[in-house]
């Protein structure tokens, strides 16, 4: 049986040349080209297979539908089966390419005839034709010893090097990089085992373009004459560069979508961004941010030197050795250098170190040049950072190699920046606005605890870490009548300036209430209205007025009797330390947070020894490093238990021992005052009857006092003022009267009585007979006022004195 019978007769016209027929296929199935040879070899006409499912022209048995072949796989050759349009079965060799063309999909052809038959004559000759000369897939083929015997006009354009100077040659000589000797061992395999291969991706520079590196795909198939002798070796190349970079800029801007701006740290953002670009778009990458933005200045214009600090740089190099300056540092930048220009007009620079542009800069920078050339820069990128309209600095990006960059590394580089804009703004804003709210907080702190004869204090206030920012906490030192001193620690609920400015109207508030010399749970009953107060004026919801809210512990200790009274609203307990050593946390009524409204207050009495410790604090001291606050309280018993040398190291040893290291969770404020006591001898009483002639007794009484503290100078003004507070008292209050002189920094004089009526300071008319008194007294000395207890009332004033 002869070979056309064996093929099924499928040859019409013995004497016509065998039919080469060319078919289409696209990746879906479907038939997108016939040429006229397949519709002689297969009896199907153009308008009946084109547009239809190639599944049915292929019977199973032989080759694979090769539109199923899975990527990676761009051709095949073998044998199939088809059926003719009048039924019969076609066996014929074939061979197949997937062809691949920029924004259409991918198609197969498929070419076919009878195997034995020269494929040189008629439409044979015409198909290498266009295969050497037409087609769109770059081929090469080689001998056994991997030199270049043929190549087409395609691959002469991918490459080029035309094929006259290319035949003899190896692919490692005509392609740079080490994936060029990767991608021949591979040939070699494919000789030694007849098994096409496919090369994946290989890198390197071409002749037709040599600054720059591309990315291939190949793959590569055995050549055999029809007896199964290995003649050589048939390539073909796809450029896939651009898919290559895109790819790579993709998965960089996903990168960096998750990397950068993972905080709300201006400089560590910077650095992301930095990070980030180095080394897949530059060789040295800085970022500069404008230095009069920094301070809360508004950017621009640019038209003179600029001022920028650098925060953040990365280099391809161990250590940045191209680093002139520093992350901290400040650069200026001539008014017609291109990052300036380029903040100017917020469009991005793409320049070579050899343009004018450059030259003229860096020769006003000499070393910046010098920098330049030692380094071997070639090309620079400079990429504005905007946001929100605002012009927050520029990026700048260098390389060493002769590559320039691309109008594609500008539109990635733009991307990252972009990205990374938004977050370094949010981040400025955020530290402008914590910075806002840090100088608020420490302004309405008290700036230094002036010396109390009642206590001497010690205090710390640390802010949060973190994005919380700065919150409510505080804490004051009141002066009161008598030597008395007001201890005070608050927390206002939330952070940021609204929680500052509410303290400063709460440690306001408490100061003037303070003044007014009310006992410690009237004073919360007041604070605790004006919170109401204040969330009814601002109108807000029950949730937000429980934002509103704040906790206090107010105390009051007196000196002459060594007592301390206390009361707190919804505040974490005081502790003491005695002098004996032992440490005691008070149980003090807790009462509700300021704000809840009508819930009373109590206050508690103790005495306590001269040096005592009191110790007041917020509850970020506890939360700091344990969530269970009994836990934490023994901890702040066991860290007070500890001798320090002073009072300030005492401050520093509790923080040490509660807070974990770096910046607490939460605002902490402490408070340690140790007390003391006026001596006997700094305390002078005198018992007052309700006889007015006892006023000159009264009078003599006082200088006698003083002459004995050595005070004779003050004795004038004290002996007016006891006149004047002790006929008032003997005229319009009730007995017991008393009369009682403090010395310390300053002479008090204090009256006190049982009425609960106070008196008040009013011009007289000239008709009046009194009325003078009070007026007197408040010219005379610094300060006076009225104090009212249980018992009735204190009428005390204050002056300064000079000892003899």
């Amino acid at each position: 049986m002869t070979d056309d019978a064996r093929l099924g007769g499928a040859i019409p016209d013995s004497g016509s040349p065998p039919p080469w027929a060319t078919i289409l296929i696209d990746d879906s199935g479907v038939v997108t080209g016939w040429s006229p040879q397949a519709e002689r070899l297969l009896g199907r006409p153009v308008a009946e297979a084109v547009g239809g499912p190639a599944a049915e022209l292929f019977l199973p048995g032989t080759g694979p539908p090769v539109w199923t072949l899975p990527d990676g796989t761009d051709e095949w050759a073998g044998g199939i089966t088809v059926r003719h349009r009048d039924g019969r079965p076609l066996h014929l060799a074939a061979f197949a390419h997937r062809l691949r063309e920029s924004g259409t999909r991918a198609q197969w052809l498929l070419i076919t005839g009878f195997p034995g038959e020269s494929p040189l004559l008629g439409e044979e000759r015409s198909l290498l034709d266009w295969l050497f000369t037409r087609s769109p897939v770059a081929l090469t083929v080689y001998d056994t010893d991997l030199r270049c015997i043929r190549q087409n006009a395609a691959m002469t354009r991918l490459i080029g090097i035309p094929e006259e100077e290319r035949r003899g040659k190896r692919l490692s000589e005509i392609l740079s990089g080490s994936d060029a000797e990767v991608w021949e061992r591979r040939m070699r395999q494919v000789l030694e085992t007849g098994e096409a291969a496919h090369a994946g991706e290989i890198h390197g520079r071409v002749t037709a373009d040599p600054d720059h590196e591309h990315t291939f795909s190949a793959t590569a198939s055995p050549l055999e004459d029809r007896y199964g002798r290995m003649l050589g070796v048939c390539t073909t190349v796809t450029d896939i560069t651009e898919q290559s970079r895109s790819r790579e800029r993709l998965a960089l801007l996903n990168e960096a979508s998750d990397r950068i701006g993972s905080t709300l740290d201006l400089t560590r953002t910077a650095q992301e961004l930095a990070d980030t670009a180095i080394p897949r778009l530059a060789d040295w990458v800085h970022v500069d941010l404008l230095e009069t933005l920094l301070h809360g200045d508004e950017p621009g214009p640019f038209t003179g030197s600029v001022a920028l600090r650098r925060v953040a740089h990365q280099s391809i190099l161990r250590g940045t050795p191209e680093a002139g300056r520093q992350p901290g540092d400040v650069d200026i930048y001539p008014a017609q250098s291109p990052p300036v220009r380029c903040m100017a007009t917020g469009r991005s620079i793409r320049q070579r170190v050899t343009d004018r542009a450059t030259q003229e800069w860096l020769a006003q920078d000499p070393i910046r040049a010098k920098g330049f050339r030692l380094h071997q820069f070639q090309a620079i990128m400079g990429v504005p950072i905007r946001a929100r309209g605002t012009t927050l600095g520029v990026t700048l990006f260098l390389r060493r190699t002769n590559d320039p960059f691309t109008d594609d590394d500008r539109l990635l580089a733009e991307e990252l920046v972009a990205r990374a804009a938004v977050c370094l703004d949010n981040a400025r804003r955020y530290l402008r606005e914590h910075t806002t709210a840090l100088t608020l907080q420490q302004t309405l702190l008290p700036q230094t605890l002036p010396p109390q004869a009642a206590v001497e204090v010690a205090s710390r206030y640390l802010p949060a870490g973190g994005r919380t920012g700065v919150g409510g906490d505080w804490f004051d030192v009141i002066p009161l009548s008598g030597k008395r001193v007001a201890l005070v620690v608050g927390d206002v609920v939330g952070h940021g300036i609204h929680a500052a400015a509410t303290m400063g109207r709460l440690r306001t508030a408490v100061r003037t209430l303070a003044d007014v010399d009310l006992p410690p749970d009237e004073l919360l009953t007041h604070l605790d209205d004006l919170v109401t107060r204040l969330a009814a004026e601002e109108r807000l919801t029950d949730t937000q007025a429980a934002d509103l809210g704040a906790t206090c512990t107010y105390a009051v200790y007196d000196p002459v009797s060594r007592s301390c009274c206390i009361a707190r609203a919804g505040h974490p307990p005081p502790a003491v330390v005695f002098t004996d050593g032992t440490v005691d946390i008070l149980d003090i009524p807790a009462g509700p947070p300021l704000g809840l409204g009508n819930l009373p207050f109590e206050a508690t009495e103790i005495q306590l020894p001269e040096s005592s410790l009191v110790t007041l604090y917020t509850d970020g001291l506890l939360n700091s490093r344990e969530a269970d606050v009994d836990h934490g309280l023994d901890l702040l018993c066991r860290a007070l238990a500890r001798p320090q040398p002073s009072l300030s190291a005492l401050c520093d040893h509790v923080l040490a021992d509660l807070l974990p290291a770096g910046a607490p969770a939460d605002d902490v404020a402490l408070l340690i005052a140790r007390t003391r006591t006026l001596n006997d001898d700094q305390i002078a009483v005198l018992d007052v009857p309700a006889d007015p002639e006892f006023v000159s007794r009264a009078r003599s009484w006082a200088q006698q006092r003083l002459a004995i503290w050595g005070l004779e100078d003050s004795a004038y003004i004290t002996e007016l003022v006891v006149s004047e507070l002790v006929t008032n008292a003997i005229r319009y209050a009730q007995e017991p009267i008393q009369l009682r002189l403090l010395r310390d920094r300053t002479l008090i004089c204090e009256v006190s009585d049982t009425s609960s009526t106070a008196p008040h300071m009013r011009r007289a008319r000239l008709s009046d007979e009194g009325g003078r008194g009070l007026l007197l007294v408040a010219q005379l000395t610094q300060r006076w006022g009225t104090r009212h207890s249980r018992e009735g009332k204190t009428i005390w004033c204050e002056q300064m004195v000079t000892e003899e």
